[in-house]
């Protein structure tokens, strides 16, 4: 984006109604955060994110994209379940779950892509304890997958489970690495940011669960697979010990709150604590040191509380600070969840053919085919032989082909895609 197109899209956003989900001002607000995510993640890329961090810290917009986030939470579990019940929801109106879902992901892919930088967290102020609690929520839903072997459906319709249960397992998964971040900057946190942290909800020992089960890796057919950079890779043996970001990350964000001195202040080393703390002794081999050497503070820092007696509980008076934006939400609309339903039923989840095509026609110059492709972590690959491609169907301009024959090859099968997609 040019810098005045990107400043015009961050001063434009702004909180929205929970009723308002899905309506037409809710909807451009959703392309304004897509764009700006994709220019985010194109200027991380080259380096170049300073401007984007400094027009979100300059415009105060960090609280504003925390309050949609919480927002679209609330929505799809006090409203979603409300509006399938409804007679005038119909089955192929089941689309809304995957627009807000998309949206939640659009922004927590924003906030992971700036968060990196301290002055967002800073900027973030009260509004940090709402994005700790939804990155704990969301942690514990990737702790519960790990257990159960899948997550909670959202969409009753069978052939749309997987794709919802996807697209909240990524969520998730982009929320592990934001409250990472977060944990770079313990020393700047609010003290109730802290303690929210370390003795609310115990995220220390809910990452060593995640250590434990590892939810981006699993075996299949006697393969080890690992999810990485949005999809599911079968890990070659020699690779088996090989660390990825995901666990990179896990690690990163213990060796913070547990080794910081503020941190070992606040942090109540129980019974419980230090016995769940003890499992990751385990996996702290001379493999993982060689790949992660602070790792090596982390060994000496078991070893020494394997020694030591768990502290008495502490007595102190606590004061503690409660997420807002949360509490807000809720308390605004309170008991209002099946008018809100039967509202949006009206006005945003049932478009006329000609509103759903003024609606695709809007999302087409969001999403380019060029931008896209910027994106896209694999380079495209042959429709019919599998190779890397390097020219495209001229008509509808979405199959790729490594030469002219395969082209002609496959046209029989693509035609009629094609015809539709022009």
């Amino acid at each position: 984006l040019p810098p005045a197109e990107a400043e015009a899209l961050v001063r434009a956003l702004q909180g929205t109604e929970l009723r308002d989900t899905g309506g037409q001002g809710w909807l451009r607000q959703h392309e304004y955060v897509e764009k700006l995510n994709m220019h985010g993640i194109l200027s991380a890329s080259v380096g170049q994110e300073q401007l984007l961090t400094e027009l979100l810290v300059t415009y105060a917009k960090i609280p504003v994209l925390i309050g949609e986030l919480i927002s679209v939470e609330i929505w799809k579990h006090k409203v979603f379940p409300v509006l399938c019940r409804l007679e005038d929801f119909k089955p192929r109106s089941t689309f809304p779950i995957y627009v807000v879902l998309h949206h939640e992901a659009s922004i927590i892919n924003l906030l992971e892509t700036v968060f990196f930088h301290k002055e967002i967290c800073e900027s973030a102020e009260d509004s940090i304890l709402d994005l700790i609690d939804y990155c704990h929520r969301k942690l514990i839903l990737l702790a519960a997958r790990s257990a159960n072997g899948q997550t909670a459906a959202l969409v009753p319709p069978q052939e749309l489970q997987k794709q919802a249960e996807t697209m909240e397992f990524e969520i998730s998964l982009k929320a592990l690495s934001v409250l990472r971040f977060i944990t770079d900057q313990v020393e700047s946190l609010p003290l109730s940011a802290l303690t929210r942290m370390l003795n609310t909800h115990n995220l220390p020992c809910l990452l060593v669960e995640l250590v434990e089960h590892c939810p981006w890796s699993c075996w299949e057919a006697g393969k080890l697979k690992k999810f990485e950079n949005g999809s599911w890779h079968v890990v070659p043996p020699e690779d088996h010990v090989k660390m990825t970001k995901l666990d990179g990350q896990v690690w990163l964000a213990l060796l913070n709150l547990l080794l910081s001195p503020e941190c070992q202040r606040k942090y109540r080393f129980d019974g419980f604590a230090k016995s769940q703390l003890l499992k990751l002794r385990v996996f702290l081999t001379d493999v993982l040191i060689d790949q992660l050497p602070n790792l090596l503070e982390m060994q000496r820092f078991l070893s020494h509380l394997a020694m030591t007696e768990p502290a008495p509980p502490k007595k102190d008076l606590v004061l503690e600070q409660v997420p807002v934006v949360w509490d807000h939400i809720l308390k605004k609309n309170s008991g209002k969840w099946e008018a809100i339903a039967k509202h949006q039923v009206k006005h945003a989840f049932s478009p006329t053919e000609e509103e759903l095509k003024l609606q695709a026609h809007r999302w087409a110059q969001t999403y380019s085919l060029d931008m896209m492709e910027a994106l896209a972590p694999d380079k495209p690959r042959c429709r019919v032989c599998g190779v890397e491609a390097a020219k495209r169907c001229s008509r509808c301009r979405n199959e790729w082909y490594c030469t002219r024959a395969c082209q002609v090859q496959h046209w029989q099968k693509h035609k009629p895609a094609c015809n539709l997609m022009a």
